[in-house]
């Protein structure tokens, strides 16, 4: 099983009467590295490891340019941001529990930057799914009808064709025999690989 982060910015927030009080602008204003709605995604797999880049070139929504953002084309993650959520991304990309106990879902944390008169609030989740590679692949049609056969799977969330292999997003882990077996069960399509 593979494992990718998607960070998603749900809120920000400003007090103005700490900025006035403490800040060398009192009037700086939100924060401008990230909009509510951005989403990032941090992968580790094959020559992906989006970490160790502090993000750079993660952004993958946003309402404004992807080089204006923090993650995007032209610069990685606030430190300050990034203080906060790299530990929980690191923990996710292992396939560790990013918050057990504290969360309704050990997969998912709710994390703000350090910026203490205007922080940024994250949703950080761990989302798990096995890579597939399919011989036989030839057309939209081939990819459709595999695409039914492994939604059919219980636990089965998503599925996402690359180039060289297919993405299953699961809820919960499924055996590589099932998945074998629904893909084998469509014609003439073998598995030859399930990472």
């Amino acid at each position: 099983m593979q494992h990718k982060v998607k960070v998603t910015v749900i809120d920000k927030k400003l007090y103005p009467e700490l900025q006035a009080q403490y800040c060398a602008d009192p009037n700086a204003g939100m924060c401008s590295c990230y909009n509510v709605g951005d989403e990032f995604i941090f992968e580790r797999y094959g020559a992906a490891d989006d970490f160790w880049h502090m993000g750079l070139n993660t952004l993958k929504q946003t309402v404004h340019k992807a080089n204006d953002i923090a993650g995007g084309t032209a610069f990685p993650h606030c430190s300050e941001a990034w203080d906060a959520i790299s530990r929980y991304i690191y923990t996710g990309l292992q396939g560790g529990s990013i918050m057990r106990g504290w969360m309704n879902d050990e997969r998912v944390m709710i994390a703000c930057c350090s910026d203490g008169t205007r922080p940024v609030i994250f949703k950080i989740e761990r989302m798990d799914y096995k890579a597939i590679y399919i011989k036989g692949i030839q057309c939209d049609n081939c990819k459709n009808k595999i695409k039914y056969a492994l939604e059919q799977i219980e636990g089965v969330t998503g599925i996402i064709f690359r180039e060289e292999y297919v993405e299953v997003y699961l809820q919960s882990d499924v055996k590589d025999e099932i998945i074998r077996e629904n893909v084998e069960k469509c014609g003439q399509y073998s598995i030859s690989q399930i990472d």
